[in-house]
């Protein structure tokens, strides 16, 4: 069931993120858009509604790991995607410590619209 609640995407590479944007807005979602953990932060701050939030693992300033546990310290309600392409290690590794922080689910990118999709709508349930 979608909501008008909007979805907050935080990924610091901008074609990614605008391309997962694009994906929930054309499904007829809501997004709003943060580059890194510490502006992610800042917008959950000052959009209430936001109940999922969607995060790259990998970023400067801030990376998903320590955002997920800061976010379950200050929004436990939130719904929380991880997501990862790795890095130096494969993705699995950052997606289960994501998992170990918090996150409700991972998804390793790249990933298909349809993955995602059926990720939101499971979380809005």
């Amino acid at each position: 069931m979608k909501t008008n609640d909007p979805i907050l995407v935080i990924e610091d590479e901008e074609d990614i993120r605008q391309m997962i944007c694009n994906i929930l807005e054309e499904d007829g979602y809501a997004t709003v858009q943060a580059s890194n953990g510490n502006e992610g932060l800042q917008l959950l701050r000052k959009t209430p509604e936001i109940r999922i939030v969607i995060t790259d693992l990998l970023m400067p300033e801030k990376e998903g790991i320590a955002m997920i546990s800061e976010l379950r310290e200050d929004f436990p309600w939130i719904k929380v995607v991880a997501i990862s392409g790795g890095g130096i290690l494969i993705p699995e590794n950052y997606l289960n410590r994501a998992k170990a922080v918090g996150a409700d689910t991972t998804l390793c990118k790249p990933f298909e619209s349809g993955e995602l999709l059926s990720i939101i709508d499971e979380l809005n349930r």
